[in-house]
């Protein structure tokens, strides 16, 4: 079985239920798109990318300021919503 960083697909799918969780819980999306960034540097900075779309966003991330960093943290967010 395939683990979530591996596959693409779960990877999102993943992300879309931990955003869910946090709307749920109260979480503004201001504060969901904070976290996206921080969880974004952290992946950056300490895990190899498992697939091509992880590698993509890798080199994205290490081409942007930290303004399209955040940018890009808030369009993940709203791509793992719109596949929830």
């Amino acid at each position: 079985m395939a683990t979530v960083l591996k596959v693409f697909e779960r990877w999102k799918e993943f992300l879309g239920e931990r955003v869910e969780q946090a709307e749920k819980a109260g979480m503004s999306d201001e504060t969901i798109s904070k976290l996206a960034f921080q969880i974004g540097e952290f992946l950056s900075d300490k895990v190899d990318p498992e697939n091509k779309e992880e590698r993509v966003l890798k080199e994205l991330w290490d081409v942007c300021d930290e303004q399209e960093r955040k940018t890009l943290a808030k369009a993940m967010v709203k791509l793992a919503k719109a596949n929830n």
